[in-house]
């Protein structure tokens, strides 16, 4: 050994410093977030009227509460009844026709087969006269077969525009409350038309929260989960879906809580904080707080190894009672310096 070397063992021997140590401790945590969340109704649909006609009725307005089935608007269409009557008409007169063609073809099987008959005595008629009566019966049951087809398209054609005026009748496809009035009686509607209202299920309720990625793992379908609204509202919500994806903007994943809300105190569009619960299947690593250093370098904690100094480089997570979750190459069990500052040089003794 060099005398350089000698003199600095030496000197660090003389400069080592006793150092209250504590062990690192690893435990699995059950920790509360703050997160940030929005009411949304559970159902929302905005009513367009299906086919073009003009608005006669609105019979509801917003605020308005309405059940599934219940009539909303009622609109008018005369140049589709017109065609109605026109199709119902036109089938009448073809089934006529039909029932002239049945008698023209019922006679023309009578006396084919008097011809038949009078045939069987030789030489009563000529052979030509049965062939054109067989002729005359094969086209009339070819023009009865013309007739039901006509007689079938226009009954489907009634049948279909019946059901298509039914659309005039505007419906509501759930329970729900009006939340927007867009229309009044006289104005045009139509599927390319301004929607009529707007419908929204608000005896249950979504609430969605945007938890963090890291916090994903943690995610049980099925928990109950608690949330607060200004004003002092607040309830409980269960964990019902999750998006499944990250959003890479926030690095969140929208997740579902369904509400029950027959009292109606909440509304959509609330915003809300949950009381999000995070239990993590990994223990986490604790230390206390005042053994974390921070430079303007780097976060490091500085362990014990063997009566040495040695910095480990750590990030901080959150508080748990008087120590703090940190993440790092350490395990159960290491001596870390309790009050620890960069004082302490890496490779220093520590008594």
């Amino acid at each position: 050994m060099n005398v350089r070397n000698l003199l600095l063992s030496i000197l660090l021997a003389f400069s080592a410093v006793a150092q209250e140590t504590a062990p690192v401790v690893v435990k699995v945590l059950d920790r509360k977030l703050r997160l940030p969340a929005e009411v949304q109704a559970y159902q929302a649909v905005d009513l367009v009227a299906r086919v073009p006609g003009f608005v006669e009725k609105v019979l509801v307005d917003r605020g308005s509460v309405v059940k599934k089935g219940e009539l909303l608007v009622e609109l008018s269409a005369p140049e589709m009844k017109a065609q109605l009557s026109e199709f119902e008409a036109k089938a009448l007169a073809i089934e006529s026709q039909r029932f002239e063609a049945e008698a023209k073809l019922a006679a023309s099987e009578s006396t084919l087969q008097k011809l038949r008959e009078a045939a069987k005595t030789p030489g009563a008629i000529a052979g030509n006269e049965i062939v054109l009566a067989e002729k005359s019966v094969d086209a009339q049951k070819a023009f009865i077969r013309s007739i039901q087809t006509q007689a079938a398209a226009a009954r489907a054609a009634a049948a279909g525009l019946k059901e298509t005026l039914q659309y005039l009748s505007v419906t509501a496809p759930f329970d729900g409350v009006i939340t927007e009035r867009r229309v009044h009686p006289g104005a045009l509607a139509g599927p390319s038309a301004p929607s009529l209202l707007r419908l929204e299920q608000i005896s249950r309720l979504r609430v969605v929260v945007a938890v963090p990625e890291s916090e994903v793992s943690g995610i049980i379908r099925g928990a109950t989960v608690p949330f607060a609204i200004q004003g002092g509202l607040s309830g409980t919500g269960t964990v019902a879906r999750l998006a499944r994806v990250v959003d890479p903007r926030t690095r969140t994943m929208s997740v579902e809580l369904d509400v029950n809300n027959t009292a109606g105190s909440l509304a959509p569009g609330m915003y809300a904080e949950v009381t999000w619960p995070v239990r993590k299947a990994k223990g986490s690593i604790l230390v206390p707080p005042a053994s974390v250093v921070t430079t303007t370098e780097k976060v490091f904690v500085i362990r014990n190894n063997g009566g040495v100094a040695e910095y480990v480089p750590v990030s901080k997570g959150a508080p748990a009672g008087d120590l703090i979750e940190v993440f790092g190459n350490l395990k159960e069990g290491d001596l870390i310096v309790k009050r620890a500052s960069d004082e302490i040089r890496a490779g220093q003794p520590i008594k």
